[in-house]
């Protein structure tokens, strides 16, 4: 029987290679990967996951930019995958607002340029098409987005990721393309790029400078800590799309949430508590430093809570073994800048 061939794209970066590993630890399926090797695309972390040297050989790299259409030698050296999983994105909000026309290029025509290949894919069953939590825009307090809820994208990051799902709706309506799209709120991990919070905050914390952390002016006229968001680990968003490759039905979206509710302000205090010593906070108007910061984003995982998926991995034993990863001084390469 043949294996499997997954192509997953966007998989040097920080999510993509940990679903790599989910998949190499849960199938004996074969993997190409796709990436540009950016400034969020890094093959070490690659070779750094556990089984890499036992897998390597079920494993293929292709470097390309999804910025240029995949041509006919492309084509070639990527198959013809079962599976298409499409995490290739620009996805830091500060850029999209410094160059709001390079995340519309990457997360939207790039979007268009993998899935004209994949019309062409004749064993093609899923294109998990990954979108985030943003495209919906701020939850007042109380609400959590459903999936049919209208997109009020804040910010030109999250707008280019509105234009991406409706490509994604567009190729499965016109062309019958098997695109089942994701939400994903605050995902964590190790291997995390330095500028994320949970590294930031750890380098912070050993070195013992300010962290800055979003705040507003309350009625007090003091600043407080702001930005509520649903945190996750990578590991539960690897199993949750590993579910949906079996039970999702193409032309619908999920909800991939944690079900764990924090500012960052307290993500900061419980790392700082894990590693043992002193956060030295320091506020910052949110709005003077980010244009179309959100305050808090929530999504709602009913719908495939009601499937049959939950977390693997509860958030405090994530976040713990998370911190101490970092804390061993041969992965403390990674926190560097």
């Amino acid at each position: 029987m043949t294996k499997k061939l997954v192509l997953i794209t966007g998989a040097a970066g920080f999510i993509g290679h940990h679903l790599l590993d989910y998949l190499l630890q849960k199938t004996d399926w074969n993997f190409v990967l796709l990436d540009r090797l950016d400034l969020s695309g890094n093959l070490d972390r690659v070779r750094d996951i556990p089984s890499y040297e036992v897998d390597k050989g079920r494993i293929r790299f292709e470097w390309h930019d999804l910025k240029a259409p995949v041509n006919e030698s492309l084509a070639k050296r990527l198959g013809n995958p079962h599976y298409i999983l499409h995490l290739a994105a620009s996805s830091h909000v500060d850029r999209s607002i410094e160059d709001p026309a390079l995340f519309a290029m990457d997360n939207v025509v790039g979007t268009v340029n993998i899935m004209n290949f994949a019309r062409n894919c004749s064993n093609l069953e899923k294109f998990v098409n990954f979108s985030t939590d943003e495209v919906f825009g701020p939850a007042p307090e109380g609400h959590a987005h459903k999936e049919d809820e209208p997109h009020r994208p804040s910010n030109p990051y999250s707008a280019s990721k509105s234009g991406q799902e409706a490509f994604g709706y567009a190729f499965f309506i016109t062309y019958g393309l098997p695109v089942v799209t994701t939400h994903t709120m605050n995902n964590f991990g190790i291997r995390q790029h330095p500028e994320k919070l949970l590294p930031k905050t750890i380098r912070s914390v050993l070195n013992g400078t300010p962290m800055p952390i979003f705040a507003k002016l309350n009625k007090k006229k003091r600043l407080e800590a702001v930005g509520s968001r649903y945190w996750i680990n990578c590991w539960n968003t690897s199993s949750a799309v590993y579910f949906l490759l079996k039970h999702g039905k193409p032309g619908e979206s999920y909800n991939i949430i944690g079900f764990d509710e924090f500012t960052n302000l307290e993500i900061a205090e419980r790392i700082a508590k894990i590693i043992g010593k002193k956060l030295i906070p320091k506020f910052v108007d949110f709005h003077a430093v980010r244009p179309g910061h959100d305050r808090r984003y929530a999504l709602d995982g009913t719908k495939l809570k009601k499937m049959g998926w939950k977390p693997e991995i509860s958030f405090d034993k994530s976040l713990h073994d998370t911190v101490k990863w970092y804390l061993d001084p041969k992965n403390q390469h990674w926190l560097n800048d």
